[in-house]
């Protein structure tokens, strides 16, 4: 096995995971679709293993590639946290930070980031609360939490808040792996309605799919209705519907093993965007500032 691996390799690699899409992971990165695909190809050939099934709509991971993308993840998160490293005080705050997370960005989103956040500021206490997005917003507004990290695309009147979005994260149709729109390019609206679909209820999901929904004069077939993410993932892999969800919650792997597969979606569909939350016209404390800079570096927005 050749161990001439580069990290610009490991940036393509990484870029064509998350886009899904060879020429898109190519303008993301500012380099030729073929560089992108090379990159891939010695990456497969050095390992031995397949990374990418590849599709007439893109790219999907496979199983070995799904796992290599984790550990590629975690060598980038490394890399950018030394080099970030000049950039944020250490061993210089003390402190604590009342802040709010809804579940979806806790079970998703955030753990890595205060993971990093803590090798910056070992001396900061985090005071965490699992709540839903209008009790954070609330307690944001009342001052009870000083920041909130809630699904923004969801919240009424932004106005209301200082805000930043972090995260802009497509969604996409999941299907099984023999499932008919799998084999198209790109699916319609109107050609996902004719199928049984899962619904996902929490976090307000079944308000966000309703409304894009309305919008195209359309209604989803559902199913079934969970606040199971895993009950979602079982359910599609396992042939009984399809469902439409972000990529920040997409695995390709139901816990029992069944395969879903991500195709783009023809139309308009939103983007879920997570975000971050403060009280207007007030001064934040200084280990709250520094989450607060903190995660907007970490994210690159």
């Amino acid at each position: 096995m050749s161990k001439d691996i580069s990290l610009r390799q490991l940036r393509y690699f990484i870029a064509a995971a998350e886009t899904g899409q060879l020429s898109m992971a190519a303008k993301q990165v500012h380099v030729a679709q073929s560089t992108v695909t090379n990159a891939i190809l010695h990456l497969e050939a050095s390992m031995g293993v397949k990374l990418f099934e590849r599709h007439p709509y893109g790219v999907s991971l496979t199983a070995e590639g799904y796992n290599f993308y984790h550990r590629a993840k975690q060598i980038q998160e490394h890399l950018d946290l030394a080099l970030s490293e000049p950039h944020f005080q250490r061993h210089h705050l003390t402190g604590s930070i009342r802040m709010g997370a809804s579940y979806a960005l806790l079970g998703y989103f955030l753990p890595p980031l205060l993971a990093r956040f803590r090798q910056h500021y070992p001396d900061i206490d985090l005071d965490l609360h699992d709540r839903e997005r209008p009790e954070i917003e609330a307690a944001v507004l009342s001052g009870e939490l000083e920041l909130g990290l809630v699904l923004i695309s969801n919240t009424q009147q932004r106005e209301r808040f200082n805000h930043h979005v972090l995260l802009r994260s497509r969604r996409q149709l999941w299907t099984s792996s023999n499932h008919p729109l799998r084999e198209q390019t790109l699916a319609s609206l109107a050609d996902v309605a004719q199928y049984p679909y899962i619904q996902l209820a929490m976090d307000e999901g079944e308000a966000a799919t309703q409304r894009y929904w309305q919008a195209q004069g359309l209604q989803p077939n559902i199913a079934f209705r969970t606040k199971s993410m895993e009950a979602v993932r079982g359910l599609v892999a396992h042939g009984f519907g399809v469902t439409i969800l972000a990529d920040m919650v997409y695995r390709p792997w139901s816990l029992e093993g069944g395969k879903i597969e991500a195709v783009p979606i023809l139309g308009v569909i939103p983007h879920l965007e997570s975000g971050l939350i403060w009280q207007k016209n007030h001064e934040l404390t200084r280990p709250a500032d520094a989450m607060r800079q903190f995660l907007i570096h970490s994210c690159g927005s």
